[in-house]
């Protein structure tokens, strides 16, 4: 673990900052921008940040733990913090050998809607310090949303939303995620508990909803068991894969972005059958 970097030269923000976790053997890897949660009001980077990126180091990712502004501040205070962190992040790629559109946020409960609305919202929120970061692209190439607060609605988390929007309601229209063009969202992996008693996991079903009516790449995992805060799901036989499962998604898109073609022959019967047939020795 390398120490704090701070993201704001010139504005008077103090704490703002990512921990660098990076693999040391000289090779190019994508890069994961992990967001602890804490319903805007406190930032849990001991059981939602360093754990977590350790661990997508050992799947091959450069990983970044954000810290960020909280309440009293409100948006898009956040949302600056973690575009800015994607700047630093891309700006630095030759540096840190991260390539450079590979880089993705990864998000939990009110983290997951920080990691959704830099993907989401990424147009409305602006991130200048007025020095070389500023004409960095700051949009994350793809998202991993972890039982999050996606949508500002008067069944979802009321102190989350508080947090970031106040009594605006105009604002909390805007922050509600679902609600976003999505025509050219970033590719979603997104997973949630049935039994999560503090975030619904409606925010993960309408906000994978809204992505595939977008027609926009999105893969959602509901889960049977476990409640607010599973973490890295250890000890499970089914929640402990998801992390596993994030990254065969990501790689999934990539190849699609590479040869969307030759990847979506996969996915036809035809295809399907005849790989049966090989497995089977027929």
């Amino acid at each position: 673990m390398s120490e704090k970097i701070y993201l704001w030269k010139n504005r008077e923000v103090s704490h703002a900052s990512i921990v660098p976790f990076l693999i040391e053997d000289g090779e190019k890897h994508p890069a994961i921008l992990v967001i602890p949660g804490g319903g805007y009001g406190m930032v849990c980077e001991d059981s939602e940040g360093h754990h977590v990126a350790k661990v997508f180091n050992q799947l091959g990712y450069h990983a970044f733990v954000l810290d960020y502004r909280i309440a009293p501040m409100k948006y898009p205070e956040p949302q600056q913090d973690a575009i800015r962190a994607v700047k630093f992040i891309r700006g630095n790629a030759d540096k840190w050998n991260v390539i450079a559109d590979k880089i993705v946020s990864c998000g939990f409960s009110a983290g997951g809607h920080l990691a959704g609305s830099i993907g989401v919202l990424y147009d409305k929120i602006e991130a200048i310090d007025g020095d070389e970061y500023d004409q960095v692209d700051g949009k994350v190439d793809a998202m991993i949303l972890v039982y999050g607060v996606l949508t500002f609605n008067d069944w979802s988390n009321q102190q989350t939303i508080k947090n970031l929007a106040g009594d605006d309601e105009e604002l909390r229209k805007l922050c509600s995620l679902e609600k976003a063009d999505l025509s050219s969202a970033p590719p979603a992996f997104i997973w949630a508990t049935a039994a999560d008693q503090m975030v619904s996991y409606r925010n993960s079903v309408v906000f994978a909803e809204a992505m595939i009516q977008a027609k926009r790449p999105c893969e959602l995992r509901l889960f049977p068991y476990g409640m607010h805060g599973m973490l890295l799901g250890l000890d499970t036989l089914d929640i402990a894969d998801w992390v596993k499962s994030a990254d065969n998604f990501l790689r999934n898109q990539w190849q699609a972005r590479e040869n969307e073609t030759l990847l979506l022959e996969k996915y036809t019967n035809a295809y399907q059958v005849a790989a049966e047939k090989r497995y089977l020795g027929e």
